[in-house]
């Protein structure tokens, strides 16, 4: 699959920019209340993976944003809230700086290891960003509770990037290229 990093260029505020995101955000949100009956398996890490590594960290934090602000409207808003922002500005930065200048060569199995990595990951930062309220000497018992859900997470990650991945990333590709000749 050869993707270039061709996209970083694209105005934030460019309208179709814009309006791609929105498609994404209403795609990933939808996504998420659809599979919440199943904990932790959702498809917002692969999307966020797939937005980050086509059109940059800009574009992947806006993602991430306001696909927890907006699902959290319908799922419950709390202190996690601040955790799930956190943890999915981490995985974009590593995705941006790390895996998206090599993405190119990446096979599609190798990014589908990565996606379920990020799942234990954002496992790690949740735990990090509950310790404060809990104690930080219960840091390893919370964390260690919450493994069966981080490989829950990361299992669904890599079948949702492996499903996901063959079919989005070609089609977001085709439409940055037409937005990048139309400036």
């Amino acid at each position: 699959m050869e993707i270039k990093n061709r996209y970083s260029h694209v105005p934030v505020t460019n309208i179709q920019s814009m309006t791609l995101i929105a498609l994404l955000v209403a795609l990933t949100v939808s996504g998420r209340l659809v599979f919440s009956f199943i904990p932790n398996v959702q498809p917002v890490t692969s999307l966020v993976l797939i937005v980050t590594l086509l059109m940059g960290w800009r574009y992947g934090l806006i993602h991430a944003t306001l696909v927890m602000l907006l699902s959290n409207l319908m799922l419950g808003f709390g202190f996690w809230t601040i955790g799930q922002i956190l943890g999915y500005a981490v995985i974009v930065w590593v995705t941006a700086w790390l895996i998206r200048p090599r993405f190119s060569r990446i096979p599609l199995i190798v990014m589908a290891l990565y996606a379920a990595f990020c799942g234990y990951l954002y496992g790690i930062i949740q735990a990090l960003m509950q310790a404060p309220l809990y104690g930080g000497h219960y840091f390893w018992v919370y964390y260690l509770a919450g493994l069966e859900f981080d490989t829950l997470h990361a299992i669904g990650n890599f079948l949702f990037y492996l499903i996901l991945a063959p079919v989005l990333i070609p089609l977001i590709d085709k439409k940055l290229i037409q937005y990048s000749k139309q400036q």
